[in-house]
C-alpha cells in the first residue's frame, strides 16, 4: 500500500512538471529602432537563453541594384545543452550563415 502511494505521488509531481520549458519563457528584452530610409536595429532576449539581434540598410539607392542589406546574428541552446550562435548577412547575394556547427562550402 505504501509502495502504491509513493508512485502515485511520483507520478504526480512528473506529470506536474513543465513537459517544455520554452513554454515558459518570457521575453527579458526588446529594442525596436525604425530610422525610416536610414535603416532599422532590432534585438530582442527571452528567459530561455534564446537572443536576437539584426540590422539593415537599404543600399545603391534608386539605382538598378537596390537592396536591403542585413546583419545579425541567433543564439539559442540546443536539447544537447550546446549554445549555438549563428551569424549571418542577407543582401543581394542572398542569405550568408556563418556558424561554428555550420557546414564550410569548398572553396
Amino acid at each position: 500500500m505504501k509502495v502504491a502511494i509513493v508512485l502515485f505521488a511520483v507520478l504526480a509531481v512528473a506529470l506536474a512538471a513543465p513537459q517544455n520549458p520554452d513554454a515558459e519563457a518570457v521575453v527579458l528584452r526588446q529594442e525596436n529602432d525604425n530610422i525610416g530610409v536610414e535603416g532599422f536595429n532590432w534585438a530582442y532576449e527571452t528567459s530561455n537563453g534564446i537572443s536576437h539581434q539584426e540590422e539593415g540598410r537599404l543600399i545603391n539607392a534608386g539605382s538598378e541594384n537596390e537592396a536591403i542589406a542585413v546583419r545579425g546574428q541567433f543564439q539559442y541552446t540546443g536539447a544537447d545543452g550546446v549554445v549555438y550562435t549563428v551569424r549571418y548577412v542577407a543582401d543581394e547575394n542572398g542569405f550568408q550563415p556563418e556558424g561554428a556547427h555550420l557546414p564550410v562550402a569548398p572553396s
